[in-house]
């Protein structure tokens, strides 16, 4: 791997193949009855949250300090962020104390880059804006390996809200990379601009109709629609919403027994999914929550422990 983890460009299939079996072992580490590993001893891992955060944050800070790291957590609430600091001058006073890396979530685009260039410690990118969240990406991707053997020649389905999501960006990114065939499905607002001559690019599928996709899918990702990213009206109701694209009790039945369901969280049930769905037999929702700890530990140790034994 390369020093930072930005985006899901910056590992190869090795990459991902070498972090997927270093996350089995830390996947075990998560059955013992105690929960330790001294890869990280002596290091020090800042989680730099500027937005809201439950699962990624927690994750980062379980997975660091399992592997022993001191884990420090800053938030734009409380800190001198609140009082008017900027970014370049919050991130320059943490890596003057001689932090080993900073996990960094932030609303605008392109922040994680920028950050990556103001230190020398290691950054890993916990989402940036509408651009990528690549751990979450990676989890996903490893959780559909779990289920289903391995996500070659998969069809995977990303459903929701598009223009919005910077999961959908790193999932569709990584999961063409590691051979899969993605269809993503949204209504026609929200579709991310340019997304005819994109898709192309890139080597997946768009539909409208998500009834049509689900019967062929190996797997299907639902996106939160995030309300509080929209300015206008993207659809009429909630309701007219759930009818045309929310993966409801009667669509259940469209998808083959056993085919994997996916939520990054947090989940709007009702809206874009409903409890039928995310409760039923096949949702994989609380091993994407598992596999997180499991994945972020094993990002931590590559770029943070080098050489060594992971045990």
């Amino acid at each position: 791997m390369r020093k930072h983890l930005l985006s899901v460009d910056d590992v190869t299939p090795d990459d991902v193949a070498e972090l997927f079996a270093t996350a089995v072992e830390m996947h075990d580490v998560q059955r013992r009855s105690v929960k330790k590993l001294p890869a990280l001893r002596g290091r020090t891992v800042v989680n730099l949250f500027f937005e809201d955060s439950t699962r990624t944050r927690s994750s980062f800070e379980i997975a660091g300090k399992w592997l022993s790291a001191d884990v420090i957590n800053v938030s734009a609430k409380g800190s001198s962020v609140s009082k008017g600091e900027s970014l370049k001058d919050t991130v320059l006073t943490v890596a003057a104390m001689g932090v080993d890396g900073l996990v960094v979530r932030h609303m605008a685009s392109g922040a994680a880059q920028q950050v990556s260039q103001w230190t020398d410690a290691v950054v890993v990118n916990a989402g940036d804006g509408t651009h990528e969240h690549p751990t979450q990406a990676l989890l996903d991707a490893y959780t559909l390996t779990q289920r289903l053997g391995g996500v070659e020649g998969r069809h995977v389905a990303i459903v929701g809200d598009l223009t919005h999501s910077r999961v959908f960006r790193s999932n569709v990114a990584l999961l063409t990379k590691l051979g899969a065939q993605v269809t993503v499905v949204a209504p026609p607002t929200l579709m991310p601009a340019g997304v005819t001559s994109w898709s192309q690019a890139a080597g997946f599928a768009t539909s409208y109709d998500l009834d049509a996709v689900l019967p062929h899918v190996d797997a299907v990702m639902m996106l939160r629609v995030q309300r509080e990213r929209m300015s206008g009206g993207f659809f009429p109701t909630a309701r007219e919403y759930t009818v045309g694209y929310g993966l409801t009790r009667d669509r259940l039945g469209l998808l083959r027994e056993g085919t994997p369901i996916l939520h990054p969280g947090p989940m709007n049930r009702g809206l874009e999914i409903a409890a039928d769905a995310a409760d039923a037999a096949g949702s994989a929702v609380l091993d994407q929550v598992s596999a997180g700890v499991a994945v972020r530990m094993s990002v931590l140790y590559h770029l943070l422990a080098g050489e060594g034994s992971v045990a």
